[in-house]
């Protein structure tokens, strides 16, 4: 087995290879080929078997009395809670989210100033940034 770098082991995770890593990720548990090929509903087990043998051979997944494991994790632009993948972006949109609302509720001045409408604005420009990033890393599945 050749050992890549972290960006050469990224490379593999796209398309198929990136869903069975996915489905390993989330599992936490070893997997065989036909399980992969049944939980992906892949058209035959030599499909997965490629898949997992590029996994491997790029050191992301290590077999394990015939199944599958995860040996190296890879979490680009999420977070693992429990079983769950978590886009980081979601952290940072709550965060903004909870400044826009002190701002409205707390900071508030009586005869609203230009002061006071521009930091809103900033806020409300980074909270539609984060909630970009978030559904955009959210539907993209990446990692």
């Amino acid at each position: 087995m050749s050992s890549l770098t972290e960006d050469e082991s990224a490379d593999v995770l796209k398309g198929t290879a990136l869903d069975i890593y996915r489905l390993l990720l989330k599992s936490g548990k070893p997997l065989g080929i036909r399980e992969i090929q049944r939980a992906l509903e892949l058209s035959s087990p030599s499909v997965s078997e490629y898949h997992l043998s590029k996994l491997e051979s790029a050191g992301l997944v290590k077999r394990e009395s015939g199944k599958f494991v995860i040996d190296k994790l890879i979490l680009q632009n999420c977070i693992k809670i429990n079983r769950f993948l978590i886009p980081r972006y979601l952290f940072y949109l709550a965060f903004a989210v909870a400044i826009l609302a002190i701002e409205l509720i707390f900071l508030m001045p009586v005869p609203i100033t230009r002061e006071f409408f521009f930091y809103m604005s900033i806020t409300l420009a980074f909270v539609i940034i984060f909630a970009y990033e978030t559904a955009k890393a959210w539907l993209k599945g990446s990692l």
